[in-house]
């Protein structure tokens, strides 16, 4: 909320009861599961980068590999990240890897949509905001995937 807020981004903050899975949220706070998005960790070339992608959606670890233009991906266990991002519950992390000093990959069926909601650093609270907001404070790649 910090960084959206010394940014001069609108948003709006839902809190709901907990929920652990993108999809869960999603239905919790009636977000379309096509703009409620999951930030799924990924190693690329050895280095813990962030896929993200519609609650709905899986990783296509092929489409992934080739629009990113390497054979070494690989999903990243719990255990391998949830120290990167101390002042989140594991696993709600936001999408914001410049604050983590991170890559972020982002599913095109993310930006096709206006809006954008993720989890916000809890299992308890989502933020929405304007997808062309996060596409100018994040340093995104949109990709296939």
């Amino acid at each position: 909320k910090d960084f959206l807020n010394s940014n001069a981004i609108k948003y709006v903050v839902m809190t709901h009861s907990t929920a652990y899975t993108a999809q869960e949220v999603a239905a919790s706070t009636h977000v379309k599961g096509r703009e409620m998005a999951k930030t799924v960790m990924v190693k690329v070339d050895g280095k813990m980068t962030m896929a993200v992608l519609p609650a709905s959606y899986k990783v296509d670890f092929g489409l992934l590999k080739k629009a990113i233009g390497t054979d070494n991906i690989e999903l990243a266990g719990e255990k391998e990240f949830k120290d990167m991002f101390p002042d989140c519950d594991p696993g709600a992390m936001p999408p914001f890897g410049n604050l983590y000093g991170m890559d972020v990959y982002v599913a095109q069926s993310l930006a096709d949509d206006d809006e954008i909601a993720f989890n916000a650093g809890s299992h308890t609270e989502i933020i929405k905001l304007a997808f062309g907001d996060y596409e100018r404070l994040e340093n995104i790649k949109v990709l296939e995937f």
